[in-house]
């Protein structure tokens, strides 16, 4: 018997558990340096930590978080606030930061807002008062929740998307302008000459209605302000939006309408669909987000993708980072780009 397989033995509890003392041994350092590693209350050297994990992946070491959260006064517990868990941008983004902060021993819990100022306000006081030790907030009214934010960021926050107005909160971001902008231009590209867009809720996606306006300015199109429209992220809300455009006389009506995301382009296929008319023929549709239904719907959305898995990954990063004690400055802003994607619907 090796001495390493000798240690694991001695060191495994009567239950079976695999043991802190275990972890240590595998990975050649103290149990002291593995509940550093663990708590993150203590720096410890980056190929240090790898070891260790790579020691806690191997043995399958799971701590015991009750005694632990006695112990640390930690939850272990990772929060991320989201307007909608049925929007699969937001499921995959979760998915994103689970899989991230799995690995340095966190669980994640969601909340889901509808989209409503008051439930976010309202999650974010009880996820405080339950003592998550991180908090992601896809957020839909950042000066509200920023007011919200402890001064002492004694709890680290990552925004998705808008900042909060907070000197220590990390944000993770992608792209939107550039995106919403390459769907617009390629619609234009294709002979559109009255384009629509579908906005979010009022003072909601501000760089996408920006990317929809320089690129009409840049193909000296008029932007029509009949032919903006508010919808409310959903299926539904694009459906009721784009109904509105079509109600316009024949010679107003849009001939392409990006719609400032996948939701709402495909409620607005529906509409032009229920009218009897042909898309991308009479009326060419684009998106944003590129959410896995935009390969399923009929005709195929051309959209811009958002990398929300990508975006969950880092927000989980900049989290364990400051949870684990690696990283205690000034908030950070990641962003990503979006890229256009051509299919059938435009």
């Amino acid at each position: 018997m090796t001495e390493t397989g000798s240690k694991r033995r001695a060191s495994r509890r009567a239950d079976g558990r695999v043991t802190i003392t275990q972890v240590a041994a595998l990975a050649g350092v103290s149990p002291t340096t593995v509940s550093h590693v663990l708590s993150g209350k203590r720096i410890v050297a980056a190929e240090t930590r790898g070891t260790v994990r790579e020691a806690i992946r191997a043995l399958g070491y799971r701590p015991n978080t009750i005694a632990r959260s006695l112990r640390t006064r930690r939850s272990q517990m990772v929060a991320v606030v989201v307007p909608d868990i049925t929007n699969t941008f937001y499921s995959v983004l979760t998915r994103g930061l689970a899989d991230t902060v799995d690995g340095a021993g966190y669980g994640t819990y969601v909340c889901n807002t509808d989209g409503k100022v008051d439930r976010e306000t309202a999650f974010l006081e009880d996820i405080l008062d339950r003592g998550a030790d991180g908090i992601v907030m896809a957020s839909v009214d950042a000066a509200s929740v920023g007011a919200l934010v402890p001064a002492d960021m004694g709890v680290p926050v990552v925004c998705i998307g808008g900042a909060i107005d907070h000197p220590r909160v990390d944000l993770v971001t992608s792209d939107d302008e550039v995106g919403s902008y390459e769907v617009t231009r390629h619609l234009i590209g294709r002979g559109a000459r009255r384009v629509a867009m579908i906005e979010g809720p009022p003072e909601s996606g501000p760089a996408r209605i920006a990317g929809f306006r320089r690129a009409m300015r840049e193909s000296r199109l008029r932007v029509d302000r009949a032919l903006m429209v508010s919808g409310d992220w959903t299926r539904r809300g694009g459906h009721e939006a784009m109904r509105t455009l079509l109600g316009r006389p024949a010679q107003r009506r849009p001939d392409a309408v990006f719609c400032a995301n996948d939701l709402m382009a495909i409620g607005a296929v529906d509409a032009v669909h229920e009218e009897g008319l042909d898309v991308p023929g009479d009326v060419a549709v684009g998106g944003f987000d590129d959410v896995d239904a935009a390969t399923i719907v009929s005709p195929a959305l051309t959209t811009a993708r958002n990398p929300a898995y990508d975006i969950g990954v880092n927000a989980g990063r900049l989290l364990i980072s400051r949870l684990e004690g690696e990283y205690d400055g000034d908030g950070r802003t990641v962003s990503l780009p979006c890229h256009l994607v051509v299919r059938d619907s435009g």
